[in-house]
This record gives structure tokens, sequence and C-alpha cells, in this order.
């Protein structure tokens, strides 16, 4: 080859490299849509975004540079959960990570076909949207706050913290069916329970009342975003001006001034629906990936609160705790 054929040849190679770079098109940067039904930060007491983010950039996602996060929190707004889907399905975005089985409910109206990360239901798969937790089917999968035993977990440790306890009262929605698992444990440990069912706020202080005027002894509190999750501090008001020693289903409640709670990890729950995200963008179906349960729990007691109900909590019990409030 001569001299001045091969120059041209080079020069024109190094002149169409950078044409050829600037001509394609620039990588697509997934977006996520969040979908809670509680508050957004700093009135966040479970610091659900922080985690999730953090979870994302253990998997090298960063926010704002390979990922874009779409959040939307419904303020306990059960319609605004839902319009609120709607308007995440139609951005559109990728992925639909849904906090709570209400929020998963809103999100499985809104889209059947973009994928859904379910982090922190109660039980999928008796609210029908999981066909089982090891093969979920259809576009849902993620993380259960449920746990074998669970319920029976809190009724022994509710009685160890009242050795003399015989009647139990349960604070639940109406529209919830109640869980056969209470009832199981209830029975082993010897505890009468009574249901005070509510439908809303309302409700709350009539339940309270009736609970006093039956003379129960405890108070079991389960979880719901929208409803005792967001009237926390009332509920913890009242437990104590009726001299009710409670369980809870989340930390946030005795260090409210709440008795006790045990429950998973809920922030280790929301860094973890991040490992789903990563597995849905990068090609896995929902179908594909096992719903995960919980395997990190906590006890938490307030000692402050047990004076004042008291209670003397006993040291075997105090050892089990995961944190003890002074």
């Amino acid at each position: 080859m001569e001299r001045r054929t091969f120059l041209v040849l080079v020069s024109g190679s190094l002149l169409s490299a950078p044409l050829a770079a600037e001509a394609q098109p620039p990588a697509k940067v997934p977006r996520v849509g969040v979908l809670s039904p509680g508050n957004p930060p700093p009135d966040d007491p479970f610091r659900q975004q922080q985690a999730f983010e953090s979870g994302l950039r253990d998997l090298g996602w960063t926010p704002g540079r390979n990922i874009a996060i779409e959040y939307r929190y419904a303020k306990g707004d059960r319609y605004r959960l839902l319009e609120q889907a709607r308007e995440l399905v139609n951005l559109p975005v990728d992925v639909l990570v849904a906090r709570s089985i209400i929020a998963v409910r809103a999100a499985q109206e809104a889209t059947r076909t973009i994928p859904i990360v379910m982090s922190a239901t109660q039980d999928p798969v008796r609210e029908g949207v999981v066909a089982n937790l090891g093969h979920p089917g259809g576009n849902i999968t993620g993380l259960t706050l449920l746990a074998e035993n669970l319920a029976g977990k809190r009724l022994e440790l509710l009685k160890n913290a009242v050795p003399k306890l015989s009647r139990v009262a349960l604070l639940r929605i109406a529209s919830y069916p109640r869980r056969l698992e209470v009832d199981s444990a209830a029975r082993a440990l010897r505890l009468e329970i009574k249901e005070y069912p509510v439908t809303g706020a309302q409700d709350i202080r009539r339940a309270f009342a009736a609970m006093k005027q039956a003379r129960m002894g405890a108070l079991l509190v389960p979880a719901d975003p929208l409803l005792f999750d967001a009237h926390r501090e009332e509920i913890v008001a009242l437990a104590a001006s009726h001299a009710l020693p409670a369980m809870y289903s989340f930390r946030e409640f005795p260090q409210s001034g709440g008795l006790m709670s045990y429950a998973a990890d809920v922030r280790e729950i929301h860094r973890r629906s991040a490992t789903f995200v990563d597995k849905v963008l990068k090609g896995t179906k929902p179908a594909d990936l096992p719903v995960e349960q919980p395997t990190k729990f906590e006890l938490v007691i307030n000692l402050k609160t047990a004076k004042a109900l008291g209670l003397t909590i006993p040291p075997s019990l105090l050892a089990r705790a995961d944190e003890v409030i002074e």
C-alpha cells in the first residue's frame, strides 16, 4: 500500500470514529416508581426511602445518575393512592415498588404488565395477589412481613411481660379477615381473645372505651399503614390512659411510648426490595422470583412505660430485647 493511500485511510477512520460515537443514542436510564400509602420524609418513621436507595447503591445503582426514581406518597388517602399508581404507570415506569398490601392492590389495578415489587406486605397469598410464595406468577413478587408463628410469638412475649394475663383485646380493621394463627396461639397460651373491629379513626376511641368496660388485660395491635400506623400517637396515648399493656407490630410504637413490639426489621425489608428491582431491571420475570420472607426480627421494650403500668419486666425478657427504652 502506498504511503499516501495509508494516510488517507487512517485519517478517514479517525474522523469517522467520533462521528459514529456521537451518532449512538444515549443509554436508557431505567425509571422506578415507588408507591407508598404513608408520608414522605421527614415524616416517614421507617426511613423507607433511605433504606431503599442504600440497597440500590450497594448494587451499583445511583439515583439521579444511572437510575431515576419517582416517589409518590398517599398520606393515608386510599383514593389518592390509586390515582398515583395510574400516574406512575402512565409516565411510564419500568418497575413499580409498592409498600404495603394496599399499595400493591392499587398498583395491580393500574397495571397487569409492568413488574410490581412488593415491599413489607402482610400476607400476599391470603390477599390473593400472588399464587404462592415459591412461584408467585403474574407480574408481582417481592417481600412479605409474614413469618411462621409471628402472631404466636407476639402473644407469648406479651404474656411473659404480663404473667397473670388471661384476656387480650385485638384491635383490627373490620374489613380484614381475622388471622387463624392468633386463635391457635391464644389456645396454646390459654388466652382469651376478644376482637374490637374498627372501620376508621372515629372508631378507635370507642374501641378503647369498650376494652376498659370489658376489663381486658392487654392489647394486640396489628400493622395497618392507613389507620393504625397513621394514628400511632393516639393509640399509644389511649393504651396508656386505659392502663393497657400493648404489643405492637412496629418498633415505632414503643419508641412513641407504647410498651413493646416484635416484628420484622422493616428497614431491612425496604433495603432488600432493591435486590428485586435490580433483578427485574436485568431481565428476570417477577413470576420467576420467589417471594422473600423476613429473617431478622426485633423485640423493643419501653421500660419507662412498663414502670408506669406497674409492670416488672422479667430480666430474661429484657435480655432478649434488641432495644430497651428507658
